[in-house]
């Protein structure tokens, strides 16, 4: 399964590639996505990150009850589930950052 990129910054959504095995390395001189809100990617990150944690879910329950017999398959799901939440509490905690810095500078 493969997560949608997040497109923040002026390299365009490649720069935040994050997914399963079939993801690209993430390509420097990619043009911005046009046309998308900040809402709408949020709203689109978040739902990876959910998808990822529901793979993750699966994965594991299947890996359990022995209805998938590859457990690299499993660990696979869970790491990157593990990794999008990771890079998820990361960026929030860098958007709170960015927040708290713009809401105390003086005019």
């Amino acid at each position: 399964m493969i997560v949608p990129a997040i497109g923040i910054g002026p390299l365009g959504s490649s720069e935040w590639n994050i997914g399963g095995l079939g993801t690209s390395i993430p390509t420097p001189n990619a043009a911005p996505t046009q046309g998308h809100s900040f809402g709408t990617m949020l709203s689109n990150a978040i739902g990876s990150l959910e998808s990822a944690q529901a793979n993750a879910t699966q994965a594991s329950q299947q890996l359990a009850t022995g209805q998938l017999t590859n457990p690299t398959t499993a660990i696979t799901a869970v790491e990157n589930a593990s990794l999008a939440m990771d890079f998820a509490s990361q960026l929030r905690n860098q958007i709170d950052t960015a927040a708290t810095t713009l809401f105390q500078t003086q005019v």
